[in-house]
């Protein structure tokens, strides 16, 4: 293992800090990273949050002053989190380490989709040309962008809702653009996808990603869109990680297994962890099991590690991500990560 990019001091004798450790809160037990932001953020400006460790059930909570934090600390330790489903937080104060920031642990680094065995799971490589790559780029660059807190987006067909993790079905922005033609068609008549042919794709998220900035550990949410998200990577490369938790998932009150769930060494979690290199000009289809059960997550790196290879990413990498929206509950084979049947 490298070196954590924060640490706990031990017997939790901590001076106070801008970072909190804090436990029984995480992607496993079914807080995604913008929920958990959102509940700090009463507190003050949150600068980021991040893994604390493998297990999916720790995070660091990074403030930008201590004032925040020690807010965050009284309120939150130790009580019952209504923003939270009601879960018990255990806080101590976190220092920042001195180590390398983009340490992990070796993981190998795939890139073809058929070799990490996820169900559900493909990538095609060079999907669309260098000059489309330009196209699409200037295309999106003449329009208006959203600022969030760490890149930009940009909405079409219906606007994904940060804040609920959802779409507003009865705000219809309209068809999809028409630089999105060529894609949509080349979707339809791709023989590596000839069961998606009668799909009707009718949203885009575009979103562009500096340097060093990532995603979420997340699972699209299962009421919001059906079971196909294809994702086209334009501009920079980077690694998509893919974690399946089959314990503590969608689990919102505290319970008596909360110390076996929280205390418990990562590797007898039950806990499967894959990565895959996702090149400029791929798409990648989540459908199946890859799309409803497990989480994806794009790593907070400017370099990333692909077993022996060192590959620094780019000034920007754009994804355009396409779905369609489902306008209903969901009735997936896959319960214990569903929204809907939770």
């Amino acid at each position: 293992m490298g070196l954590p990019r924060f640490s706990c001091p031990k017997g939790g004798d901590a001076e106070s800090s801008p970072h909190l450790y804090v436990a029984n809160c995480g992607p496993a037990v079914g807080l995604s990273y913008d929920k958990i932001v959102s509940v700090f953020g009463t507190y003050g400006e949150v600068e980021g949050v991040y893994p604390a460790d493998e297990s999916g059930t720790r995070v660091i909570v990074s403030y930008r002053d201590k004032s925040s934090s020690q807010a965050a600390m009284k309120a939150l330790n130790g009580h019952p989190c209504s923003g939270l489903g009601g879960r018990f937080l255990h806080i101590q104060y976190s220092v920042q380490s001195l180590g390398k920031v983009n340490d992990t642990a070796p993981l190998p680094v795939w890139t073809s989709a058929a070799d990490l065995d996820i169900p559900g799971l493909y990538l095609m490589h060079d999907f669309v040309t260098a000059e489309e790559e330009q196209e699409l780029l200037a295309a999106v660059d003449d329009r208006l962008w959203k600022h969030l807190a760490k890149r930009r987006v940009q909405h079409y067909g219906y606007e994904f809702r940060y804040d609920i993790r959802n779409v507003n079905t009865n705000h219809y922005l309209g068809e999809l653009p028409s630089f999105m033609l060529p894609i949509l068609e080349r979707i339809r008549t791709c023989q590596t996808l000839d069961h998606v042919a009668d799909i009707s794709l009718d949203q885009l998220t575009v979103n562009e990603y500096p340097p060093g900035v990532g995603l979420s550990p997340h699972i699209d949410t299962h009421s919001a869109f059906k079971g196909l998200i294809f994702s086209l990577s334009l501009a920079g490369p980077c690694i998509m990680e893919f974690r399946k938790y089959t314990t503590g998932v969608w689990q919102e009150k505290p319970t008596s297994s909360y110390d076996m769930e929280t205390q418990i060494s990562e590797k007898n979690l039950n806990f499967i962890r894959k990565a895959i290199y996702l090149p400029p000009r791929s798409m990648l289809l989540l459908s199946g099991e890859a799309r409803y059960a497990w989480h994806h997550y794009i790593p907070h790196h400017k370099v990333d590690r692909v077993n022996d290879n060192l590959i620094r990413r780019s000034s920007r990498r754009v994804s355009f991500t396409l779905r369609k929206v489902r306008g209903g509950p969901c009735h997936c084979e896959f319960p214990q990560y569903c929204d809907s049947q939770r």
